[in-house]
């Protein structure tokens, strides 16, 4: 029985205000003001589709006993490398096996649902995970700008212990270009909205959908949750009524108080269903671009035993709200800004030492020794014991879901960073070991000693000259 075994969800921290980009923008745009109401999640500079993906797939996997995984598939139109396997990097900082099956798929807005199909024809043994994340960049003062937001959501699929059984499948593979993003553009084109939806939503679905409800034994009046993706309001209840789907059974797109996250958004919105659905209720997901992507599940008995540490109702909940529109359009790299001469240093990434270290570096490896079994990070070639001092003692130990306490902590204006003050201090870990490390996220006057910590894999510089971005852990105040 192929199915869902479970699942998670990451939405940044931050959410800007849409009033904000109204004031900013309405003098040249006054029908911006009519999408003015609620927020939408933003990335903080140091997040990226890459880090998003990491949290949603750690999410995912509190929610099972077992973590042993087969394969990993990353979904996104904004994966940051586009020669350099993503999903790689993802596994390795998720300190996954490195026998592990790896994929990037893109190039469509329906990417997520594509790769949830081809994890669920490919989980023969274990569980793969299906991780889909975007951030997506667009014009000042846009349409777009109002109604996206940034977001991850991961699932993990097998035949063991399932909690939304995959019932039937169906695609329509229809080269209907309603947006596209050219080689070298740096932000979608589109058409005209009512077009999109009556040409390609109001044709293309239902034909699709027709295919899954026949293949199943089903009809429409069945569903209980019907899942499109959609920036377009009103459209997701229009199409449930021409298919015959109750309007109780649709799922909320979130655009007032999150946004659409563009590929990730079908994943996330499952998660959004699976996390409110009862045992034995029929899901309907859809995927939307150059054709349709239709997956129908029924959920079981175990629904209600496997939720995630957070959860989407979790990650809405954690939120701050941001009222400055230029910091925004700084963290997007929407205006040039003068970074001053300390931030022009060269961040060139010597890789040979970069592959030494990578196991710190982006697994966040240190060290445990097994005479004395004393933790250290980093993880060197004594134990630092001074009653132990044994040679080459230290086996692998993961300290990226481990707790930890701020010893010391400064806040400097005089060093670079793109959220000045740059926050950075002593940490020490629950399980012993001590590292200084950067702090992210720091909202004045909520940091001191004593404070307590987790860490998160985040940016920490960026190589804009060969287009290169160096990923490290940082520390999150708890609050």
């Amino acid at each position: 029985m192929k199915g869902i075994t479970a699942y998670g969800v990451y939405l940044p921290r931050l959410r800007l205000s849409r009033q904000a980009m109204v004031e900013a923008n309405a003098w040249f745009d006054s029908s911006l003001r009519g999408l003015g109401k609620g927020e939408r999640s933003i990335c903080n500079w140091d997040e990226d589709t890459i880090t998003m993906a990491v949290e949603a797939g750690v999410d995912c996997l509190s929610a099972l006993p077992e973590k042993s995984l087969s394969g990993l598939k990353l979904a996104s139109t904004t994966a940051p490398f586009i020669d350099r396997q993503n999903s790689v990097l993802v596994a390795e900082a998720m300190n996954l096996n490195s026998q592990i099956r790896t994929m990037d798929i893109g190039s469509s807005q329906r990417a997520a649902t594509s790769a949830l199909i081809a994890g669920l024809e490919s989980a023969k043994q274990g569980n793969e995970i299906v991780i889909a994340s975007e951030h997506r960049r667009t014009k000042a003062g846009s349409r777009a700008e109002m109604l996206w937001g940034d977001g991850a959501a991961a699932l993990t699929v097998g035949d063991d212990e399932v909690i939304a059984q995959c019932l039937a499948i169906a695609t329509t593979a229809v080269d209907f270009v309603d947006h596209y993003r050219g080689e070298g553009a740096d932000f979608d084109y589109d058409w005209e909205e009512r077009w999109i939806r009556d040409e390609g939503l109001m044709k293309i679905v239902p034909e699709t959908v027709s295919t899954v409800l026949k293949s199943a034994g089903l009809v429409a009046a069945d569903i209980d949750h019907f899942i499109l993706p959609s920036d377009q309001a009103r459209t997701p209840a229009t199409l449930a009524k021409k298919l015959g789907i109750s309007m109780d059974a649709v799922i909320d797109n979130q655009i007032s108080f999150v946004g659409v996250a563009g590929a990730a958004q079908p994943l996330i919105l499952l998660a959004k269903a699976l996390e409110s659905a009862q045992a034995s209720q029929l899901i309907l997901l859809l995927g939307f671009g150059q054709g349709c992507d239709a997956i129908l599940f029924r959920t079981t008995d175990r629904i209600e035993h496997c939720r995630p540490a957070r959860g989407l109702s979790g990650a809405i909940s954690n939120r701050r709200e941001e009222i400055n529109y230029n910091k925004f359009l700084s963290f997007n790299n929407l205006v040039e800004r003068d970074i001053g001469k300390r931030g022009e240093v060269d961040k060139q990434t010597f890789l040979s030492g970069f592959n030494r270290r990578k196991d710190l570096l982006t697994g966040f490896i240190g060290g445990k020794c097994r005479v004395c079994g004393t933790v250290q990070i980093p993880r060197e070639k004594y134990c630092v014991n001074p009653e132990c001092q044994a040679l080459d003692s230290q086996d692998d130990f993961s300290f990226a879901n481990q707790p930890g306490t701020v010893l010391t902590w400064t806040a400097d204006r005089l060093t670079f960073d793109w959220s000045p003050p740059a926050y950075f201090g002593m940490v020490e870990f629950e399980c012993g070991g001590k590292l200084m490390m950067d702090f992210t996220e720091v909202e004045e006057g909520t940091v001191d000693s004593g404070s307590k910590v987790s860490v998160h894999f985040r940016i920490r510089q960026f190589d804009t000259q060969r287009g290169f971005r160096k990923y490290f852990w940082k520390a999150v105040v708890e609050n």
